[in-house]
């Protein structure tokens, strides 16, 4: 019979009141026996139960031969046993009471098809039975506020661990390791870790979820190498946004290689880390590039939450007491698309009257002249002026042997809320790391690290989306598969995208009212890449021009595709145009509907100009899709050349983004390129649309 658990899936993954270690050795050198060091270790409160048929006890506990014969019921379970064997611990798992089956075991997902059919197997048992798994081949979880370190994570053997804010969730166990022993050298305390392994059952999502409940819990870091259940990570994101608890992620699979590797370590399947990039952004997550960013943004984060910048491009006002310290940061923040700016002559003027004389320079260099006191006062009227919008100190060998200088002014000095304040410590300097981050004052150790806190926290924060509103799909038109060109444009007009007036004509009859010159292009969906087949012409000129035209383009493609079903000739307009761009919908498969704005002509895909969103998108995000991909300065006023209808390609863009909201149909992909922008408007001339 059925334990029947009153425990909720936060309390028994994080703060679990009893526990069983099924598979726990005696032999303290394995790892099977760690567990249960370690939460002797770090003081555990609660009960623990060593599950092993050959003992009956083990490190001074009582061991049971089974979870059937628990003297009482257990909240989370912890497996290490072969994975052929963890079937039958899950089925004795409802009568133990257990909410939670951890699975440390490996051999299912990760290790070919059988094991993914193994691990479907549990899964789809765990669900009859109302048992939730974490993992397989999760290296555990841990608790440093009640010392339930449910973990074989060599991490936890470390005495140096202390209990603070900080929570992780990781799709790597021996990175969540190899992160705590190093943010914890550097001072940085945590709540909670939590390895979700091959994520079978239990996503980051609701982990992220149950931290946002967990009073322990300030500040959320992933480490991930793919995005699973987005639509429940984005719920638990929203709720962390809204309990003011920002959440900063590092991801692999920024190259191809990387995210191939990704891959083959937990069986993830791969998606366009771009559309992961947009995702993040649009629910708010802090995405870092540097792994040690990672935890010195931490203080960054908890204090000043998502900061905004006054200009384009963010402001960093330097103060520096070693200018070669101060190069690395400035260029690596330029890098990053923030400026270093220079106080203005009422600044300079300011701080003369203050006893202080600076210079007009992006880099205030105080190596010879000031006293810890001016030091302060700079800092403070920096961090009030309004010609920045954030203050960086870089500081040299006064932070290793004079943190009098340098380092304690900015310990003293009144810190508003509302303007970032950060140090670079150019030397090796612990113990002013250690100070600065007892005092919650985000403190790097590398220029790199800095910059990329700093890009992170000036993001630009997407607009708010439209509310969804079901757009009709075109009478007449297939719910299936590929569309010709010529339906494809029906589906862009009927959302609001302009369209080049074209006529669909049988192969004999080719009179089509249009006026010369034309386009002409064999319309059939066994022809998606027109130009590939020899199945475009442009600047037709007359009548005898088309005819000869369009027999060459049907010649071709009967060499080109013999079994082709063709359905006529689409003659179009031709249409003139300042600037071409390709404007792209897709269903990426980890976080859904994606919207792209591209650079279009050939060389498109050899050096890549795009800007991507989630779809949809409103007008203003639109904008600055714009604004973001390079090409579109050529119709933005670059260098007097004239200039483009951006408001009208602003508009073209939210309406195709609104495929995400046809109603009965889910379209799959869909591309206009070109989208030409001219001096009076947009107009798409080409286009495809498949629908799953």
């Amino acid at each position: 019979m059925s334990v029947k658990s009153s425990t909720s899936l936060g309390q028994a993954l994080l703060a679990p009141r009893a526990i069983a270690l099924v598979g726990a050795s005696g032999d303290e050198r394995k790892n099977t026996a760690r567990p249960l060091r370690f939460m002797r270790k770090h003081r555990y409160a609660g009960r623990i139960h060593p599950i092993n048929a050959g003992r009956t006890e083990i490190m001074g506990e009582r061991a049971y031969p089974s979870l059937a014969v628990l003297p009482e019921p257990v909240d989370h379970v912890f497996v290490m046993i072969p994975g052929e064997q963890v079937l039958s611990v899950l089925e004795q798992c409802p009568a133990a009471g257990a909410r939670v089956l951890t699975v440390y075991s490996d051999g299912f997902a990760e290790a070919g098809p059988e094991g993914m059919a193994r691990q479907q197997v549990l899964v789809a048992r765990a669900r009859e039975l109302g048992v939730r798994i974490l993992g397989p081949n999760s290296i555990g979880s841990a608790n440093l506020h009640t010392g339930g370190v449910i973990s074989v994570n060599a991490a936890f053997e470390a005495d140096d661990l202390v209990a603070g804010d900080i929570s992780m969730v990781s799709q790597s166990g021996s990175m969540m390791g190899s992160l705590l022993s190093r943010a914890a050298a550097r001072g940085f305390g945590f709540a909670s870790s939590v390895s979700v392994g091959n994520e079978s059952d239990i996503t980051v999502g609701e982990v992220v979820d149950a931290l946002v409940d967990d009073t322990n819990t300030r500040v959320i870091l992933l480490f991930l190498e793919t995005l699973r259940e987005a639509p429940v990570l984005a719920a638990a994101l929203a709720r962390a946004r809204q309990a003011g608890k920002p959440v900063v992620a590092y991801k692999l699979g920024r190259s191809e290689q990387g995210d191939a590797l990704a891959q083959s370590h937990t069986g993830a399947m791969a998606g366009n880390d771009a559309a992961v990039d947009a995702f993040f952004r649009a629910h708010g997550v802090l995405r870092v590039q540097q792994l040690e960013t990672l935890f010195e943004i931490v203080p960054l984060a908890a204090r000043y939450g998502e900061a905004r910048a006054r200009a384009p491009a963010p402001r960093v006002a330097v103060i520096t007491t070693t200018g070669g310290g101060a190069a690395t940061v400035v260029d690596n923040l330029g890098m990053r698309g923030l400026v270093a700016a220079a106080p203005p002559p009422a600044f300079v003027e300011h701080m003369a009257g203050r006893g202080l004389r600076i210079r007009e320079t992006p880099v205030i260099d105080l190596t010879l002249a000031a006293t810890p006191a001016q030091y302060k006062d700079l800092l403070e009227q920096l961090l009030l002026a309004d010609w920045c919008d954030a203050v960086l100190s870089v500081i040299g060998s006064s932070a290793q042997f004079h943190p009098d200088f340098a380092v304690n002014p900015l310990v003293q000095a009144d810190k508003p809320d509302d303007k970032p304040m950060a140090a670079f410590l150019a030397p090796e300097a612990p113990a002013s790391l250690a100070l600065l981050r007892k005092h919650g004052i985000a403190a790097f150790r590398t220029p790199e690290s800095c910059a990329d806190a700093l890009a992170v926290l000036f993001q630009r924060k997407p607009a708010p989306v439209p509310p969804p509103a079901a757009v009709p799909w075109p009478a007449g038109l297939p719910r299936a598969g590929a569309l010709t060109e010529h339906e494809a444009s029906r589906v862009f007009q009927a959302l609001g995208v302009p369209v080049a007036a074209s006529r669909l004509l049988p192969t004999d009859d080719l009179a089509h009212g249009l006026p010369y010159p034309v386009v002409a292009k064999v319309s059939s969906r066994d022809v998606p890449h027109k130009t590939d087949a020899g199945a475009v012409r442009i600047g037709i000129a007359d009548e005898a021009q088309l005819r000869a035209a369009v027999d060459q383009m049907l010649r071709n493609v009967r060499v080109h595709a013999p079994d082709a079903d063709i359905d006529g000739i689409l003659v179009q307009a031709m249409e003139g145009r300042l600037l071409e761009l390709i404007l792209g919908y897709r269903l990426d498969p980890l976080v859904g509907p994606t919207i792209v704005l591209g650079a279009g002509g050939i060389a498109a895909e050899l050096n890549p100009d795009f800007a991507i969103r989630l779809a949809p998108v409103g007008v203003e995000e639109a904008r600055a899709m714009i604004e973001e991909v390079r090409a579109t300065r050529l119709v933005r006023g670059f260098r007097g050349l004239p200039r483009g209808d951006c408001e009208a390609l602003a508009h073209a863009i939210a309406a195709f983004s609104r495929l995400a909201e046809v109603e009965g149909v889910q379209v799959a992909e869909a591309e206009i390129n070109p989208l030409f922008v001219r001096a009076d408007g947009v107009v798409a001339v080409d286009g495809l649309l498949h629908i799953d």
